[in-house]
């Protein structure tokens, strides 16, 4: 069974950072592109930026220089760091994963339950 798990979620004022983590655990054999997604009420889900295999990142325009994705392969772990927030970056995070759980399996797109973030004014 395949586990994606966030934290790092809480509350903040505008200008201050936080740092998100999402563990990849369970049965997996191998890890492809991985990425960082949210969602505010009443919007739908969005990509905030995601990170391959090989290190390659993409960010949303909305977020470039100022979040920072990167990698611990070891520990299959993915991390955002997030500076400079603003209101408008409240959302639940939330963490993907395009992964293969065994040698024998296709690769599949798993998510985590979600961070909640909020950014006050």
């Amino acid at each position: 069974q395949v586990q994606l798990v966030e934290s790092g979620g809480g509350l903040v004022q505008a200008g201050g950072s936080l740092r998100l983590s999402c563990e990849a655990s369970g049965s997996i054999f191998s890890i492809n592109t991985m990425g960082w997604y949210r969602q505010a009420p009443e919007n739908q889900r969005e990509l905030v930026a995601t990170i391959t295999l090989g290190g390659s990142t993409n960010y949303a325009d909305s977020v470039k220089g100022r979040f920072t994705i990167s990698r611990d392969y070891a520990k299959n772990t993915m991390y955002l760091q997030m500076n400079s927030l603003k209101p408008e970056d409240t959302a639940v995070y939330y963490c993907n994963a395009y992964l293969s759980p065994h040698w024998y399996s296709s690769t599949s797109s798993y998510w985590g339950q979600g961070t909640q973030v909020t950014v006050s004014s």
